[in-house]
């Protein structure tokens, strides 16, 4: 009896408590990649909420570590070409310097993911020619019908030229084939845009790409005047919320600022 309270007492020190999840091996390191000032919140909404309201949003970035020693940089902000006499666009820290904080280079880097094309999400991905690029497939069709000199296509060149891999997503692609990160088609704001979920420790992490701009617009399911197709929208606002609430995920809206200040400061990570 003695040696089987003994016995019992250690199997219960060596297993996780209940209210203990394993861990999935997963880290996130959410920064900013620049900043961006919008004189009036009017166009980001068609029904004329938050007209003449001034805003500064951040360029969130997210570098996701994953167990097998890939590297995930989920979008890329601005680069110094953009901001440079710019007055409503500021760079902060380029992502390159992110990574030595974190002793890593830009060679570590074996993935690039881009929720859409838009500049102000694809400014630094030139940084990482020899990673592979995630879009959405429809996104890759406008890309590739742009002109060279245009700023997404400028962006993205190193892949647009056929220097670097990249895989066009059609749909929802588990980007690692274990179920931790996961690239959900939010179609709408662009045809090929894009959101991404991501398994921690203690739940999910759900990440908006611009399905949303701010957390009021969120609240009134917004529609900026300038998103591709309104249905489409609103169906992936739809889609969103119900991922969002089905698994109780934690949303961070990446031009919300208070969303990326809610997150570990960089370089510490959510896990």
């Amino acid at each position: 009896m003695v040696r089987f309270l003994a016995s019992a007492a250690a199997l219960a020190l060596a297993s996780p408590s209940a209210s203990q999840a394993p861990s999935t091996g997963v880290a996130v390191h959410a920064f900013e990649c620049g900043r961006l000032v919008q004189p009036d919140l009017g166009r980001f909404n068609d029904i004329y909420r938050f007209r003449g309201q001034r805003r500064e949003f951040a360029a969130g970035c997210f570098l996701i570590r994953h167990p097998k020693g890939n590297l995930l940089l989920w979008d890329a902000g601005l680069n110094a070409a953009m901001a440079a006499g710019s007055p409503t666009m500021m760079l902060g820290l380029p992502i390159p310097e992110r990574l030595r904080a974190l002793g890593m280079t830009p060679g570590d880097v074996t993935h690039v993911g881009i929720s859409h094309y838009h500049a102000d999400h694809s400014g630094g991905a030139a940084d990482f020619p020899r990673a592979e690029l995630l879009i959405g497939r429809g996104d890759w069709e406008a890309l590739k019908a742009m002109k060279p000199e245009e700023r997404p296509a400028q962006n993205l060149a190193p892949w647009l030229t056929g220097g670097g891999k990249v895989t066009p997503v059609a749909a929802d692609r588990d980007v690692f084939g274990d179920g931790l990160v996961t690239m959900l088609a939010m179609p709408g704001h662009t045809a090929g845009h894009t959101a991404l979920l991501v398994k921690l420790s203690d739940g999910w992490l759900l990440l908006s790409g611009d399905q949303y701009h701010f957390r009021e617009n969120r609240a009134v399911r917004g529609v900026p005047v300038f998103n591709a197709n309104r249905a489409d929208t609103l169906a992936s606002h739809d889609r969103f919320e119900a991922i969002a609430a089905n698994l109780k995920a934690r949303v961070v809206i990446q031009h919300d600022p208070r969303d990326l200040a809610s997150l570990p400061a960089f370089p510490a990570a959510l896990r």
